[in-house]
């Protein structure tokens, strides 16, 4: 690909991005034609095939014989933990990745601090037994209702286990801890509860 064809190529990307994003279509929605693009952005069609083949490469589009082109769920996309396999192949990328987990986290705990939301962390605490780690933390994430956090976080966690060959064993009892010191405001046993969580002390191990 020329550098010129390259920046054709990328600003119709962008352009579709923007489409997307003004008219308010969400997973599940059905995008514009191939030709109604090629109209909107002023391009020929041969640079949005190749714009949509590359989403779709990507899993952020899928195509429906007979039907249309949709938005994918990111959640559901397979090529983010193989991509994993490529891009955490040094052990500083692997640090990063574990560091910044655990910054996105935290910083979700800070969140329900402020907004206790006492009768759901209730209902969490008493199925702590039930699931594993990363379902208790997507949970937690998705009661600081801060939509940006938890698709960031989402999307980070895919690559988290990509590199962690199963989700860590927890102590209930600390988990029950951390619950607690939410619904305490109790700020420093909340960051000492979550020391013990930490996947990059799990890592270690």
């Amino acid at each position: 690909m020329t550098p010129s064809h390259s920046k054709v190529f990328l600003n119709t990307l962008d352009k579709i991005r923007k489409i997307i994003q003004d008219d308010q279509l969400g997973v599940g929605d059905k995008i514009p034609s191939e030709r109604e693009l090629a109209d909107r952005l002023s391009v020929g069609r041969s640079s949005v095939r190749e714009a949509l083949r590359a989403l779709e490469l990507l899993g952020i589009i899928e195509t429906r014989r007979g039907e249309g082109t949709y938005i994918k769920d990111v959640r559901e996309n397979d090529l983010i933990p193989l991509l994993g396999t490529f891009i955490l192949q040094d052990t500083k990328a692997k640090k990063d990745l574990l560091e910044m987990n655990d910054l996105l986290e935290k910083n979700a705990l800070l969140l329900l601090l402020k907004k206790r939301p006492l009768q759901e962390l209730s209902h969490l605490k008493k199925d702590i037994h039930k699931v594993d780690r990363n379902t208790i933390m997507s949970k937690l994430l998705m009661l600081t209702d801060n939509y940006l956090l938890y698709r960031i976080w989402s999307v980070l966690n895919q690559y988290v286990q990509a590199l962690l060959p199963s989700s860590p064993a927890i102590n209930d009892q600390i988990m029950e801890k951390l619950i607690d010191c939410l619904i305490k405001q109790d700020e420093q046993g909340l960051y000492d509860a979550y020391e013990h969580l930490s996947l990059k002390n799990w890592k270690n191990k």
